[in-house]
């Protein structure tokens, strides 16, 4: 197979199933490690590398630029990129390595556990509020969408009143419709303003929050520091992580859980099971459709076996990499007792995700709270009758009906 290999495979990538594993992934990765593939947006045809082996080597080396994407019209899923082009996530080292160690000082062991007990807190609040509220509720409405957006608007210091605002920015800036590109445009630059300016004022007089760190981290000696919109572009992205990855998992957990009621009891009664039990959960979880952000072949090379070009495109699956036999045996069952191992829901190599402390942090005080609050947690509608989210890149039910 080469770059001319004429067996290209349309991937729009839709499947929206509840929680079931896209069969055209599925069938992507038993064709083998490596295809060739088109998304709907985007001027190009791109590598797609499904393994878990050809996924590590992509991520960790150099020769797979995400710098080299910024300016093209790349393979993607949505209409507007959703990447800024300042973006850690589209940087290479050094640069890379200049944002990722001032990033990294937030989200140390040590901050995140000194977080912990803002974000339980938060959890008692709102799982205190569906409790008086009564059942039957919403636990999307009730925790999955409250909990991540007030813990990282806590966090950037970002007032109450802005908040609602923020959080409808971040939806339009995930949608996949056609007709969405130019509101997602504008909604990624009103993000990108609101925290532009307010950085001088968390640079001159700093104070507890997140923002104000990033401002103000020390600079190994011979770097500069982080310029205003390095670091408004960096809070976007903190943003956008808090209000997805989370809002998400919580949501996707806790149906896995109410659709398993003998696991979720047995996890009830022995809590100290979760930190293991959540990494299976995260490792099965196809919490997002397809494939994110891509990298450029700077030189040729090969991924399995198959050459790649200087110019080609090659986009991962983290989602397909988690499936991997070779790595999880029997990766299509969810088993809350398997071995915990590395997976890589949070991303591998060089952007891997650095607030994965804190989005664990979050998962584990929501889920374990619910568990303890409310032993007798249960679906309140059939589970064939959820609705699911069909609109953006995410794989989320939009309600969670439940009574206790």
């Amino acid at each position: 197979m080469s770059s001319h290999d004429p067996a290209v495979l349309d991937c729009p990538f839709d499947f929206a199933d509840a929680l079931e594993y896209d069969p055209a992934l599925d069938a992507l990765a038993r064709r083998g490690p490596v295809s060739r593939i088109r998304l709907p947006y985007g001027e190009a045809e791109a590598w797609l590398v499904t393994s878990f082996a050809g996924v590590r080597q992509v991520t960790c080396d150099p020769r797979f630029s995400r710098a080299a994407i910024v300016g093209r019209d790349y393979p993607r899923m949505t209409p507007e990129p959703i990447v800024s082009p300042e973006s850690i996530n589209v940087t290479d080292p050094p640069h890379a390595t200049r944002l990722r160690h001032v990033a990294a000082q937030a989200f140390t062991r040590e901050r995140v556990a000194a977080m912990r007990p803002a974000v339980d807190r938060v959890v008692a609040g709102l799982l205190t509020a569906m409790d008086e509220a009564g059942p039957p509720a919403d636990l999307v409405t009730h925790l999955s969408v409250p909990l991540p957006h007030l813990t990282i608007c806590e966090l950037l210091a970002v007032p109450e009143a802005d908040r609602d605002e923020l959080r409808a920015h971040t939806m339009r800036l995930l949608a996949t419709s056609p007709d969405a590109r130019q509101d997602a445009a504008d909604a990624k630059a009103c993000l990108r303003t609101y925290f532009a300016e307010r950085i001088p004022a968390r640079r001159s007089s700093p104070g507890e929050d997140l923002l104000s760190t990033l401002a103000t981290a020390p600079v190994p000696e011979g770097e500069e520091p982080l310029s205003d919109d390095e670091l408004a572009v960096l809070a976007v992205t903190l943003i956008l992580s808090g209000n997805d990855t989370a809002t998400c998992q919580i949501s996707d957990i806790a149906y896995l859980l109410l659709t398993r009621p003998e696991e979720m009891a047995a996890l009830a009664r022995d809590p100290g099971r979760f930190p293991g039990a959540l990494e299976e959960l995260l490792r099965f979880i196809p919490f997002r459709k397809g494939v994110g952000i891509p990298r450029i072949a700077l030189e040729d090379a090969e991924i399995e076996g198959v050459p790649i070009r200087a110019g080609d495109y090659v986009h991962v699956s983290y989602l397909a990499a988690n499936r991997d036999p070779d790595v999880f045996p029997d990766p299509h069952r969810l088993d809350l007792e398997r071995p915990v191992r590395p997976h890589m829901t949070f991303g591998w190599g060089g952007h891997h995700c650095l607030a994965a402390p804190l989005a664990r942090a979050e998962l584990d005080s929501a889920v374990s709270g619910l568990l303890a609050r409310f032993p007798k947690l249960r679906l309140d509608v059939p589970a064939e009758d959820i609705e699911w989210d069909n609109g953006t890149i995410r794989r989320f039910p939009l309600s969670l009906p439940v009574t206790w």
